[in-house]
């Protein structure tokens, strides 16, 4: 396995990780409160720091495992997997939107419609890691 494939699936499991972290939180926020949590700064704070020291450390790893990969530049083949990754993600983004935007729209809760974006944003760069890795182990 590459370094831009072990990328993606690291990519994709702290996303996962951070999207679950992210709901739980939220979830136990609203039902302590017996409503809607309202957005915190603290949880996505520490959600942040978590991803990026995350990815940094695993990237390490991974450059280490493959140094030669790690340091070799981006071919034809990696742009076009980051592209159509990129493509379907976007897709997947915008939709979160659209529906965080009419939710809003419906029913006026701002709370709702934050974490609804929120999630778009996790599930949008984990679907582009999760594509990445498939492109990459499919021979695209």
């Amino acid at each position: 396995m590459g370094f831009r494939e072990m990328s993606a699936w690291v990519m994709a499991v702290l996303m996962a990780a951070l999207g679950l972290f992210y709901l739980a939180n939220v979830s136990s926020g609203t039902q302590a409160l017996g409503e809607v949590a309202p957005p915190d700064i603290r949880l996505i704070s520490v959600a942040t720091v978590l991803l990026v020291v995350g990815a940094v450390l695993a990237h390490i790893v991974a450059a280490a495992a493959s140094p030669e990969d790690a340091n070799a530049p981006e071919d034809e083949r990696d742009k076009l997997v980051v592209w159509r990754a990129g493509n379907v993600s976007g897709w997947v983004l915008g939709s979160g939107v659209f529906v965080g935007l009419w939710h809003f729209y419906f029913q006026g809760n701002g709370n709702i419609m934050f974490h609804i974006l929120v999630m778009s944003l996790i599930v949008s760069q984990l679907t582009a890691s999760l594509l990445e890795a498939y492109y990459y182990r499919r021979g695209l």
